[in-house]
């Protein structure tokens, strides 16, 4: 989480069109911490690279993705967020909410299809999300085929501008039963709580057993995006604040001996500077070219 966090500060003081995960770090690693070998990941677009890091992706890598260069792993040609599908993700995030929810559930049909037994695949998105014809879409068929993925809704109160109680008249959870499969509602900033729940949900798929809803509740701490200064917000919204995952996990390894508070400063510090380093390379290498473009193709 430490290294999620101090990476995506880096992206976002050099990019103000960058999607902040600040303080919704729980439900990314704890979720996509879940995945074994062989399974199928596909996060969204806020927070997606601290997955692909979790499974072998360069960070330097990535972050020539965040600001179009050819260095990236999409060649600087499509949306930032997309994972590298050789390290086991979806191959594409798309900049239309919700399509990834199709990508995701299809990769969950192919595994059935293909008898890959015992793996699964976990796909996140936004509680904004959950209200395109994408999210209905999808998990009833996932419900009807009892296909093996997780969803994981990482509702962190709105949707873009829109406050959570102006869209959602029942949480996203309950629509579960009308799928025909189980809903589970997770403390969003405990990444042992979301661990556990996605694991065991997991687990289940890989059994045969069907999908699985689960609603990790947390907060969006800032605007939209890194440049959105949230003027939207009233002044309850603004001064509140939600446990922060990072220090709620420290507490417990300092609490249980299993860290000291240096040697968790000594692991900020080298991400920070790891993540600062990557970003700063990232801005000296060469933007995507025209030259380039016939190149890595992939045609349907």
């Amino acid at each position: 989480m430490i290294v999620c966090r101090e990476f995506e500060s880096a992206l976002c003081a050099a990019n103000p069109r960058w999607f902040s995960t600040e303080g919704e770090e729980a439900v990314l690693v704890g979720a996509f911490a879940a995945l074994e070998a062989g399974d199928i990941g596909a996060p969204h677009y806020r927070g997606p690279f601290v997955a692909y890091l979790m499974r072998g992706a360069d960070m330097k890598t990535l972050a020539c993705q965040a600001f179009g260069k050819a260095a990236g792993y999409n060649k600087g040609r499509s949306v930032p967020f997309t994972g590298p599908p050789e390290l086991g993700f979806v191959p594409w995030v798309a900049g239309d909410l919700g399509s990834s929810l199709g990508i995701a559930t299809g990769a969950a049909l192919a595994l059935q299809r293909t008898g890959s037994g015992g793996k699964a695949c976990i796909c996140s998105f936004g509680d904004g999300t959950a209200n395109r014809g994408d999210f209905h879409e999808n998990l009833n068929i996932a419900g009807l085929w009892k296909l093996p993925i997780v969803y994981v809704c990482q509702n962190n109160g709105w949707a873009i501008s829109q406050h959570v109680q102006s869209y959602l008249p029942a949480p996203v959870v309950e629509r579960a039963a009308a799928y025909g499969m189980p809903g589970v509602t997770v403390d969003g900033n405990d990444v042992q709580a979301v661990y556990a729940a996605v694991a065991a949900a997991r687990h289940r798929a890989a059994k045969g057993e069907g999908p699985t809803l689960i609603e990790a509740m947390t907060w969006r701490k800032g605007g939209h995006w890194s440049g959105d200064k949230a003027l939207y917000k009233d002044a309850a919204q603004r001064a509140y604040a939600a446990p922060d995952p990072i220090e709620l996990l420290k507490g417990r390894l300092i609490r249980d001996a299993l860290a000291s508070e240096d040697a968790l400063e000594n692991i900020r510090g080298e991400a920070a500077e790891q993540a600062r380093n990557a970003v700063a390379e990232a801005q000296t290498r060469s933007d995507a070219g025209a030259t380039e473009l016939g190149e890595h193709e992939v045609f349907a």
